[in-house]
């Protein structure tokens, strides 16, 4: 059981200008340069060669540096001591020369030619009057002809790439190249197909919410309306796109811890700081309800967080991985280049010196400036931030990468109860299977246990008690045992395979503070192949050492605290807490499990080597328990940094009737009685 109360701290200010900006920047890009071909068209970095080969990995390395230099040379209004227009010309004269032993792969030889060409029109039009201009006259023709296969092209996905198309296509008009007006409408029509509610967006038609919200779909609008290409196309959208992204951003300024952390959710996280770039696109946008002083410093954090914590290498470049190296954060398409579309988060540098962004003062994030409890309902998050500590946490009940009723395992990244600031999910194979963290699932004879992606989606939302905010949420559905196929496709997405019914499984959750309540009830078991016990999963807290505070089952007791006014408990239905395996990382952030209600048969820490970015070793408080169809089960699950303790023992009550509530004792000793939905 956690100790004393957690200590409050002050974040400090980032103490970024923007000249430590700018000096980043070209650090950054003075560090790749010794790995460039001879005629600078290809940047092929350190390390094995990425799944679409050496050729796709050295355009890679170049286009998303270039788009870097295009905001250095945009936001200095050419000043360019560094000679990064002529480097990169000379690269973009060799890549497009079909007779250079440096030439770039084709948008037709290879689908990811087609996202790194809009890397390489969005640097051209940035610094049009520094490059473009400048360019010979053949070169600028090799350049479109480059570029053209996008028109008319009918296979880019119906995903973010859309906007690849668009940006491409918005260049090539503005210089006189081929381009579609018919292509420019589809691809906007496909884009707003994607919004959701609250300006949220999927990328595409599943449940897919991640960072490309942000970092693709609301910034990409920016950048592409204010190209000379999108004129005609552009000024009917702008106020409303600058509405939504404004919106936006009012969730996405409460998904950054204080630390600067982004949330470890989502598939490309080794595109890292690149989750800076809607705070910057807000900036550029002038959104009316962020203040530039917030958006700067969230901005600032997250990019200092990476920087400050090794994503650097000692050479000064990017790797594959997180904070530093780690290979098995990348995803099939992922390349030693690929970590370079961390550049969008540093967007702010194509604003001038003299731009009001850099003029304000930093003002503290949400999460530094008090506790919140949010519900973002597209997705079906509840966000709880808490100023203690400056964790942000996310009870994630509508997100899978996945469409109802789908029938895939869970994706570890997607499809998990939990996603925050200082853990992140566990990612080794066995995961991918058998989900081992923040999960609620059904185990079978072999030890195998369930997914839940298809599931229904409840009602996400936050109620006032008497003055105490809770965050409620829901999902429920079939749950299955995955027997994955030998080979997976690797983009993020949950395994496929040979699925089998489990049973009905229906999870609510409440959130406040640092803590959850989460009920569970098992319906429908397979009577072919009965579940052997339920398991519920806690944070998985990872570091170089994990200390195991507490674990193993204890007796139910029985407790006569009063259920609250007018409320009938069920029989037997009060228990306090049963097991509650504890776990602490060498940095604090501390996970607790504890049962409520239910029959607890075990409980204890799994622990998992190399599984996370954040660490060497990796630890998950669970508890078993007896599957009884029809009841309700519950735990009570904690994540916090610093020392704590509670001040009673939490406990959960449930009064049936025509509505069910819901009364909970917090172990802050605070009651709440919420209506089960």
């Amino acid at each position: 059981m956690p100790p004393e109360p957690l200590l409050r701290a002050a974040a400090p200010p980032t103490g970024w200008t923007r000249d430590q900006w700018a000096g980043t920047a070209d650090a950054m890009l003075r560090a790749v340069r010794p790995f460039a071909s001879p005629g600078h068209a290809r940047i092929t970095l350190p390390g094995p060669a990425g799944g679409y080969g050496t050729e796709v990995d050295g355009l890679e390395g170049f286009a998303r540096t270039f788009l870097l230099a295009g905001f250095r040379i945009a936001g200095e209004r050419g000043a360019d001591p560094d000679n990064l227009a002529e480097w990169y010309a000379e690269g973009i004269a060799a890549g497009t020369d079909p007779a250079s032993p440096d030439r770039w792969v084709r948008l037709d030889e290879h689908p990811q030619a087609k996202v790194e060409a809009a890397s390489l029109a969005l640097a051209l039009d940035l610094t049009r009057p520094w490059l473009w201009d400048r360019l010979d006259p053949a070169v600028q023709e090799r350049v479109v002809a480059y570029l053209a296969p996008a028109v008319g092209d009918p296979t880019y996905p119906r995903i973010n790439w859309v906007w690849f198309r668009l940006v491409v296509q918005a260049f090539l008009r503005s210089v006189g190249g081929p381009w579609s007006a018919a292509d420019v409408a589809e691809d906007l029509a496909t884009h707003d197909g994607f919004l959701r509610e609250d300006a949220w967006m999927a990328d595409g038609h599943e449940r897919a919410f991640d960072h490309y919200v942000g970092w693709a779909l609301h910034v990409y609008p920016l950048l592409w309306s204010r190209m000379p290409g999108a004129a005609g196309f552009a000024e009917a959208r702008r106020e409303r796109d600058t509405a939504l992204l404004d919106r936006f951003l009012l969730d996405a300024v409460r998904l950054v811890g204080a630390d600067g952390s982004p949330l470890v959710q989502g598939r490309s996280l080794t595109y890292r700081f690149a989750a800076a770039a809607p705070f910057w696109a807000g900036a550029l946008a002038e959104v009316p309800s962020t203040p530039p002083g917030v958006l700067r410093r969230a901005a600032t954090s997250v990019v200092r967080h990476f920087v400050d914590r090794g994503a650097l290498d000692e050479q000064g470049l990017l790797s594959l991985g997180w904070h530093g190296r780690w290979p098995r954060i990348a995803q099939a398409y992922s390349g030693p280049g690929s970590p370079y579309w961390a550049v969008k988060g540093m967007l702010g540098l194509a604003l001038p010196a003299d731009h009001p962004v850099w003029l304000a003062e930093e003002l503290p994030l949400p999460v530094e400036r008090g506790d919140y409890v949010r519900a973002i309902k597209a997705p079906g998050w509840l966000v709880s931030g808490t100023v203690a500590d400056g964790v942000v946490r996310v009870v994630n009940h509508g997100t899978d990468h996945a469409v109802p009723g789908d029938t895939r395992g869970d994706s570890p990244l997607y499809a998990r109860f939990g996603y925050s600031t200082a853990t992140a999910p566990l990612l080794d194979r066995d995961s991918w299977t058998d989900p081992h963290d923040q999960a609620v699932v059904l185990v079978d004879a072999e030890g195998r246990t369930s997914h839940r992606s298809g599931m229904a989606v409840g009602a996400t939302d936050v109620v006032e008690v008497d003055g105490i905010t809770v965050g409620t949420a829901s999902s429920t559905g079939v749950v299955r045992w995955l027997e994955p196929d030998e080979a997976q496709q690797g983009h993020g997405s949950g395994w496929t395979g040979r699925d089998h019914d489990a049973g009905t499984v229906t999870v609510h959750s409440f959130v406040r503070g640092p803590w959850e309540v989460r009920l569970v009830r098992v319906d429908d078991v397979a009577a072919d192949r009965p579940p052997t016990a339920l398991r519920l999963s806690g944070w998985p807290v990872a570091g170089t050492d994990v200390d195991i505070l507490s674990t193993g089952p204890a007796e139910p007791t029985a407790t006569a605290e009063p259920a609250g006014p007018a409320a009938t408990v069920e029989p037997a239905a009060t228990a306090a807490s049963t097991a509650a395996p504890c776990v602490r990382g060498d940095d604090g952030t501390r996970s607790t499990l504890t049962v409520l209600r239910g029959r607890t048969t075990d409980s204890g820490v799994s622990v998992h080597e190399d599984a996370g970015p954040l660490g060497p070793v990796a630890a998950v408080p669970w508890a078993q328990l007896t599957v009884l169809p029809g009841e309700w089960s519950a735990a009570l699950l904690e994540l916090a940094r610093g020392t704590g303790s509670w001040s009673v023992e939490p406990e959960v009550r449930l009064s049936p009737g025509p509505t069910t509530w819901v009364t909970t004792r917090w172990p802050d000793g605070a009651r709440t009685r919420v209506a089960l939905s």
